[in-house]
């Protein structure tokens, strides 16, 4: 039997294991995830797993197929100040590699609540978060092309980027505020204002 072949047996048996555990900590909640930050494991190394940027799972340069199994890895995925990405068991920790974000904000909800206009999101992995003081918008320009990317806070240090087309969405109800004595184009949700760039900047780009 090649080494190759034995290794990777190794890592299906392990895998498998994880799955295992995790299901444990998962079975019979209907609500709430595991207490991933409250765990201190010891570190058991970093296993052939990604998300790329698409937010696509992959396990040994395959895709994970499994919604479901994609959504239990979900739940005890945790980011520590390290600024890595580890999968946490009560027992394990083990890290993986993370493209962008761990999730993708897919779609985008916009209610009224007390007058104030609220933002809440799903993301692709079932969470549903409101943009808020407790879970911030932020937003980048990267790449040559200047490309906004806007990202969500969904819990600990774990981030969705909003998805292309629910970036248009979100844009679209920018609108200039005064934030710290400059005029940004900003988004409002549930009282807290997030700046998306100085409003002059967005008028250049607009030419």
């Amino acid at each position: 039997m090649a080494a190759e072949e034995i290794s990777g047996q190794a890592d299906a048996a392990g895998l498998a294991a994880l799955i295992s555990r995790a299901s444990e900590e998962n079975s019979g909640k209907k609500r709430g995830l595991p207490p991933v930050d409250r765990w201190n494991p010891p570190f058991c190394g970093d296993i052939d797993m990604e998300i790329r940027a698409d937010g696509t799972w992959f396990y040994m340069g395959t895709p994970i197929g499994r919604p479901a199994l994609v959504r239990l890895f979900s739940t005890i995925l945790r980011k520590d100040d390290d600024q890595k990405t580890y999968l946490v068991t009560p027992v394990e920790k083990v890290g993986i590699r993370v493209v962008d974000a761990p999730f993708i904000a897919v779609e985008m909800n916009v209610s009224e609540r007390e007058g104030q206009q609220v933002l809440t999101f799903r993301t692709n992995v079932g969470d549903v978060v409101e943009a808020g003081a407790e879970h911030l918008l932020r937003f980048a320009i990267a790449g040559g092309n200047a490309e906004l990317k806007p990202y969500l806070h969904v819990r600990g240090r774990l981030e969705a980027l909003v998805s292309r087309a629910v970036m248009y969405e979100l844009t679209a109800l920018g609108e200039t505020l005064e934030v710290e004595g400059q005029a940004m184009f900003a988004i409002r949700s549930a009282g807290a204002v997030f700046p998306v760039m100085p409003a002059d900047e967005l008028d250049a780009l607009s030419r």
